[in-house]
């Protein structure tokens, strides 16, 4: 128990309030709302930063690094496009708001990305070495890419709905 204490007490104060803002974001996608577009794009940007600044820290700018995380992220951007491609959205088209349903992806996604995001920082913090290693360097950039990749992908679904309605 010493140990995930230390892990708490070690964590920079905006890990907590970034995770409990995913966090009411999950929870309340779960019903159907009404939202704009720029909140919408609150998560994947947040997340997206986030990747992309511990790609920076850890790996500096090593082109495999970078490649290894574009592929996740391109997996990723299909991969939320699709999640959402038989939902039914719609768009008002003289106010702008989109009318959403319920996103019971949301939280699960928020979770799992934040849970693996959270273990490599760690795995970071306490063995820097073992991120070297060729296969915890792969699933770290991988994963990463893959999971902004999901959450830029369903940001890309909305705002293609958003502009076909403006349209």
């Amino acid at each position: 128990m010493d140990v995930v204490a230390q892990f708490l007490q070690n964590t920079p104060w905006w890990v907590y309030v970034l995770f409990f803002y995913l966090l009411s974001r999950g929870l309340a996608a779960r019903k159907p709302g009404e939202v704009s577009l720029g909140k919408l794009a609150i998560i994947p940007v947040a997340l997206t930063a986030w990747s992309l600044a511990e790609l920076v820290r850890l790996y500096g700018l090593q082109p495999s690094a970078i490649a290894i995380w574009l592929v996740g992220l391109l997996v990723g951007i299909i991969f939320g496009w699709l999640l959402l491609r038989t939902m039914a959205i719609t768009v008002d088209p003289a106010t702008g708001v989109i009318h959403r349903p319920a996103d019971f992806t949301l939280l699960p996604l928020i979770l799992v990305t934040f849970g693996v995001k959270y273990a490599f920082g760690a795995i970071a913090a306490t063995a820097p070495d073992l991120l070297q290693e060729p296969m915890f360097k792969l699933a770290d950039l991988g994963l990463s890419g893959l999971f902004s990749g999901i959450f830029v992908g369903k940001f890309a679904l909305y705002a293609s709905r958003y502009r076909a309605a403006r349209s």
